[in-house]
């Protein structure tokens, strides 16, 4: 069997912040309620949503 190999991990930066990589995707909803509409039902399913109004 295969020893499993450990990732170096990045040295954090400057000000101390380690990155890490992370994905999404923005939904652009034509209006407040449709935003709350999108959001229910992605959350209803598991995913992790935030709110944003720009």
């Amino acid at each position: 069997m295969l020893a499993k190999q450990k990732q170096a991990r990045p040295a954090p930066g400057r000000n101390g912040f380690r990155y890490r990589q992370q994905y999404g995707v923005i939904v652009l909803c034509k209006n407040e309620r449709e935003q709350a509409r999108v959001y229910n039902v992605l959350s209803r399913r598991g995913m992790d949503c935030k709110v944003v109004t720009v």
